[in-house]
């Protein structure tokens, strides 16, 4: 694959993981049709809000090359507690599973060296 293909491919993944996480959060800090039924669900408007800004933080984080790194291990963790509270609940956990292996794609590309560590032959 060329410099080319790989720099639209990644950016592709890096703009789609960002656009998961900043809908989903001004969806919560903003509210919208289910906001009271998710904030009943989640605790309350002060868990809502909170989970907002997280996922906006996770945005900021994703985006800076240097915190790269750490903003796609918080959205691991944010998204892996997401498909534990709709298992538990008894929702769909497709859509958050795929949410998962589009931020484990995403990284993979965008850093690899974490790749690198991750799936390194042992010689």
């Amino acid at each position: 694959m060329n410099s080319t293909m790989n720099i639209i491919i990644t950016w592709t993944l890096t703009i789609l993981v960002a656009f998961v996480f900043t809908g989903s959060g001004l969806f919560k800090l903003l509210g919208g049709e289910g906001t009271a039924e998710m904030a009943k669900t989640l605790g309350g408007q002060a868990h809502l809000t909170f989970l907002g800004i997280l996922e906006l933080a996770i945005v900021v984080l994703w985006f800076i090359p240097r915190t790269g790194v750490v903003g796609a291990l918080l959205g691991m963790t944010y998204i892996g507690g997401a498909i534990a509270v709709h298992f538990v609940n008894n929702q769909p956990v497709a859509i958050p599973v795929g949410i998962e292996i589009l931020i484990w794609i995403a990284t993979a590309v965008r850093f690899p060296e974490v790749k690198n560590r991750l799936f390194a032959t042992v010689a």
